[in-house]
């Protein structure tokens, strides 16, 4: 008897619930999104290593640089130099990009036999650069400080750059066209991680050259990035003490100013994407709480309609010693049932969307999270639980003589 609502308007019961089901579904769906690209942030971010930090003349992480910010001293390799002779430091490189100012993507062709690799980025750095980025090698090796001062024609090609232009075959000792010169590729780079997924990853497709014969090929090009690695993560805070200080010296920053450049760390990009994800959640939460209101109000509907129509047996129910309890548990667990029933249903389609996620071209790491599948369940039946208790108390409450009569 507790399952009549279910077993005899199955067609409406199952409208009643779409609503519970779509609410469901859309929690399933984008915590599993959150879920995923949280994952693959965590693993980007471990990537860059627990014991670097970066130094730049302004921020770029979370905010919008002020006139200020932009019209700053830029850094020099002068004071990578002086970073290298802190005590816990374990490697420093001075780097430099040439990429488009508008989308800081890659805007030169590198060249070989006919074949071409189009929107590469230039990445001008000092021999450090493997040291501090774990940076690995598919072949040959990294160009030393020799090359770098003679500004020598060496370069490492980014995995993919080297695969588009040399497939199978080995490309050191190679000549690649960049511009208006020929590089002999001392190195390949094995690929690098990224933080989302679909695609080709841009930083795989650049040129790495030793600082000086970026100098000589983009001289216009001086925003220095620093990057310094040190020897345990439990140093950072002295590290980074170590580091404004210095550089407050160097830059002649007065004692009651602020610092003219900035320090951050991998800490800074998740605290970035938290408050992203922060925002998603709230969208989340208030997309699939219009679902579930909706299928509530509609199981609060259809339980009152149920009542009404079973009026009859609720009264007969009761002459034959049914208690009150027994007719509020009854309505209360159909109520339940029928909610928690579009819960499982919303669980289920937001697992199969969440599969077909994954499989689509952009590629997104979906990826089920168990806590949100409990509340997305929990939530369900809890509906049923809140919006049941009237038409149950109703049905409880019904005076038997009167129920007897209806027809």
């Amino acid at each position: 008897m507790a399952f009549d609502t279910l077993k005899t308007n199955k067609l409406r019961s199952g409208l009643t619930v779409l609503g519970i089901v779509i609410g469901v579904t859309t929690v399933i769906l984008i915590s599993s999104v959150i879920n995923g690209l949280n994952n693959r942030v965590a693993e980007w971010v471990d990537s860059l290593g627990s014991n670097v930090i970066w130094v730049y003349h302004m921020p770029i992480i979370g905010v919008r640089p002020t006139a200020e910010q932009l019209m700053r001293k830029k850094l020099t390799m002068d004071d990578v130099v002086a970073l290298r002779s802190l005590p816990h430091v374990v490697a420093v490189d001075g780097s430099l990009q040439h990429v488009k100012r508008q989308f800081r993507v890659g805007d030169v062709d590198v060249k070989y036999n006919g074949k071409k690799v189009a929107g590469t980025i230039l990445n001008g750095s000092t021999a450090q650069i493997a040291d501090v980025m774990n940076l690995t090698l598919l072949q040959g090796r990294m160009f030393n400080d020799d090359e770098d001062i003679r500004a020598a024609h060496v370069c490492v090609l980014g995995h993919d750059t080297a695969e588009d232009l040399f497939g199978g075959q080995s490309a050191i000792g190679k000549e690649v066209s960049i511009e208006t010169g020929l590089y002999t590729v001392i190195g390949v780079a094995d690929k690098q991680k990224q933080a989302f997924g679909g695609g080709k990853n841009r930083a795989d497709n650049q040129v790495f050259f030793p600082l000086g014969t970026f100098h000589a090929l983009h001289p216009e090009d001086k925003d220095l990035w620093i990057s310094v690695k040190y020897d345990d993560p439990k140093s950072k805070a002295l590290v980074q003490e170590e580091v404004r200080e210095l550089l407050r010296i160097r830059r002649k920053v007065r004692v009651e100013l602020p610092d003219d450049f900035e320090i951050f760390g991998p800490d800074s990009i998740s605290r970035l994407w938290d408050q992203l994800t922060a925002g998603l959640v709230i969208f989340m939460i208030a997309v699939s709480s219009v679902g579930l209101m909706v299928g509530g109000v509609g199981v609060m509907n259809i339980m009152l309609v149920s009542v009404t129509e079973r009026t009859r047996e609720i009264g007969i129910r009761k002459a034959l010693g049914a208690t009150k309890q027994t007719i509020l548990t009854q309505f209360t667990t159909e109520a339940v049932a029928l909610c928690s029933l579009g819960g499982v249903l919303g669980v289920l389609l937001g697992a199969i969307l969440t599969g077909i996620v994954r499989l689509l071209p952009i590629g997104l790491p979906a990826s089920l999270s168990t806590i949100w599948v409990l509340v997305g369940f929990g939530v369900s039946s809890a509906i049923g639980l809140i919006f049941g208790i009237y038409p149950a108390w109703k049905a409880a409450n019904l005076d038997p003589i009167e129920a007897l009569r209806y027809e």
